[in-house]
């Protein structure tokens, strides 16, 4: 309440507190009337053209209803920024309700490969992570200012140890969160990590072949890199291992799945899954697993999770050389990834 609110009214807004001071008795009827608590006001309203006017009817009710009426007009005054605020203060966002794709890029640069590259790169970091037998190179993707960091489940699957480099060069030790290698998902949290730059998570159900998406990862551990291309398929049936031993693709950073009926990078073993995936031509690499792909407002719809490359198919590989993207690339939709935010962030191992 205001200082004004708080000093004592003359109004009879309630005739019992505060105490009425000592007034002649000749004004009495016009203060029971005026409250019209007794049959619409009988008998005040004759004298009131003769009282003087006060400014305690226009002030607002006192007790509980004049606060619940601040508390209101508080609530519309701040509108849509509430949800914002919530986010800033606490580190957390609430992706799972956001389905509606924004202008992360200016109106007028929409669809700039350049625009999109300067505004969502600052949300995808290289995750190197240290396995029993060898190194896993991949990306992830920036959900919190905190740093809770998105990634595909075989990046980090098995590893002992975890770290991960911002766009600006800034290393982190990383810790599991939760895992989902059903979805090939993983949320890991980078420690002591503040006022990161999150991605905006837009909605992969708006997607439609041949629009334009944008790839960010760290390929081969080029961190940063940036490809383009457009959406080239949608719902394609992925399968993956769900065996973190399989899952590591030998530590070489070519992770083993199935398309079509064919095997690559490897044998994906006994023990796998699949999930629909958006396909995509923009080229992708080792080290792109985890990374984003992004549409024309800068929106993350996917995140980047297989390839396919010449020099890698069949059951076993030698070396990456050679190997590269020809064009055939998969992303988990991001509509997938938002409605398992909740399992991965109470910790779930699966």
């Amino acid at each position: 309440m205001t200082e004004s609110q708080q000093q004592p009214v003359s109004s009879p807004v309630n005739p019992e507190w505060p105490p009425p001071p000592p007034y002649d008795p000749a004004p009495a009827p016009f203060t029971q009337g005026a409250h019209g608590g007794h049959g619409g006001g009988n008998g005040g309203t004759a004298v009131l053209p003769t009282v003087p006017a006060e400014p305690a009817p226009n002030k607002r009710a006192k007790g509980p209803v004049a606060l619940l009426a601040a508390v209101a007009i508080t609530a519309a005054a701040v509108g849509g920024g509430t949800a914002y605020a919530f986010q800033e203060l606490t580190g957390r966002t609430t992706v799972a309700s956001s389905t509606t794709s924004t202008n992360v890029v200016p109106s007028s640069q929409r669809g700039s490969i350049a625009a999109i590259a300067k505004a969502v790169s600052p949300s995808v970091v290289e995750i190197n992570a240290t396995l029993s037998n060898g190194t896993s190179t991949g990306s992830g993707v920036v959900i919190t200012g905190n740093g809770e960091i998105v990634t595909n489940n075989h990046v980090i699957a098995g590893a002992t140890s975890i770290k991960a480099r911002t766009s600006d060069g800034k290393a982190y030790t990383a810790q599991v969160v939760g895992t989902d290698s059903s979805k090939d998902l993983a949320l890991i949290k980078l420690e002591g990590a503040a006022g990161l730059k999150t991605a905006a998570l837009g909605d992969s159900d708006g997607v439609a072949v041949g629009d334009q998406v944008v790839a960010i990862g760290s390929p081969e551990g080029l961190t940063g890199t940036v490809t383009s291309g457009i959406v080239s398929a949608l719902n394609r049936d992925v399968t993956v291992s769900t065996d973190e031993n399989q899952g590591q693709g030998g530590g070489d950073g070519r992770w083993p799945f199935q398309f079509g009926g064919r095997q690559f990078n490897g044998d994906t073993g006994s023990s796998t899954t699949t999930y629909k995936a958006l396909q995509t031509d923009a080229s992708l690499n080792p080290g792109n697993s985890g990374g984003a792909l992004i549409d024309a407002g800068g929106n993350v719809v996917g995140i980047n999770s297989a390839m396919y490359s010449s020099a890698s198919s069949g059951s076993s590989g030698t070396d990456s050389a050679g190997a590269g993207s020809v064009g055939l690339g998969f992303a988990i939709p991001i509509n997938t990834v938002k409605s398992d935010l909740a399992k991965l962030r109470s910790g779930s191992q699966s």
